[in-house]
């Protein structure tokens, strides 16, 4: 196809969120449309159009002046095969690099063989755990209290996502805010805070994370808390290294789904706090 045969990108709008969740929907993901407009409002979408509707798309969502997300990629199952994944990739990379980020990424196994390629380097992995009706225990943590997130400690708690991610995603976490009912929680240790873990609602299923916590009994405790209300069935995104909180998990009656591997252009050394990152909000977002 000649480069004038091809068809244009552009960017999605607010009108055309049913063709992108009907691509969500197509590809079995599990955003809806409040993080679509999350997209919309923090980042950009790009979207490519035929037949009078959105068959592809891809977004980019900078973070706090260091770098940007790339996800979303997306293209209707009678439009693959056409480079129109590629196109639109390759145009949010130029896109994050012009602004002075580093693109990151969180790949599949088929993913990642397409990004090597393209400059991506592997950072870290990690494994979707789902539990269809998970199972949790009453144990109690020795000196590790749960407590929800309320105006007055949200500034605070924010900073300590951020200094775990490595940048600010403030907009971002706000945003998941009272998604799931009774998930806005953060832990405190003689008074000090050890922890934080959001939620937010899906299309297939409940997501916890971000998860990040000083330890694992801290770990579990947000879990523990969040487990025995939070509506089944459920995903969370567990870093590959949190072996014990990983045992535990199964032991609620999560098992694997598939497995992902965090990714930086040019790079392989992430900006995130590995000690403390258990889970992230998702490959969507981080």
């Amino acid at each position: 196809m000649a480069p004038s045969d091809l068809p244009a990108i552009g960017r999605l709008t607010a009108a055309e969120l049913p063709d992108a969740e009907a691509l969500v929907a197509e590809a079995g993901w599990n955003q809806v449309a409040a993080d679509w407009q999350m997209f919309l409002e923090f980042g950009t979408v790009y979207a490519v159009r035929a037949e009078g509707r959105v068959v592809a798309t891809a977004a980019t969502l900078p973070y706090g002046g260091r770098c940007a997300w790339i996800s979303m990629v997306l293209v209707a199952g009678d439009h693959r095969r056409k480079g129109l994944a590629t196109r639109l990739l390759r145009g949010c990379i130029d896109d994050v690099l012009a602004a002075g980020l580093v693109p990151v990424l969180d790949a599949t196994p088929a993913g990642r063989t397409v990004y090597q390629p393209l400059g991506f380097q592997d950072a870290w992995s990690f494994q979707r755990l789902a539990a269809p009706a998970p199972r949790v225990d009453d144990a109690q943590i020795p000196d590790i209290t749960i407590h929800h997130a309320d105006d007055r400690n949200w500034p605070a708690l924010k900073a300590y996502d951020a200094a775990a991610f490595g940048a600010d995603r403030g907009a971002i976490i706000t945003r998941m805010r009272g998604r799931l009912r009774g998930i806005d929680l953060f832990a405190l240790r003689h008074d000090r805070c050890v922890g934080v873990l959001l939620g937010r609602d899906g299309r297939v299923a409940s997501h916890l994370g971000p998860l990040i916590a000083e330890d694992d009994d801290t770990a579990q405790a947000l879990l523990r808390h969040a487990l025995r209300t939070v509506p089944g069935p459920v995903f969370i995104d567990l870093a590959d290294q949190k072996v014990a909180v990983r045992q535990w998990l199964e032991g609620c009656g999560f098992k694997p789904q598939r497995p992902f591997t965090r990714m930086l252009y040019g790079r392989s050394k992430s900006f995130d706090d590995g000690q403390r990152t258990y889970a992230v909000i998702g490959p969507e977002f981080g």
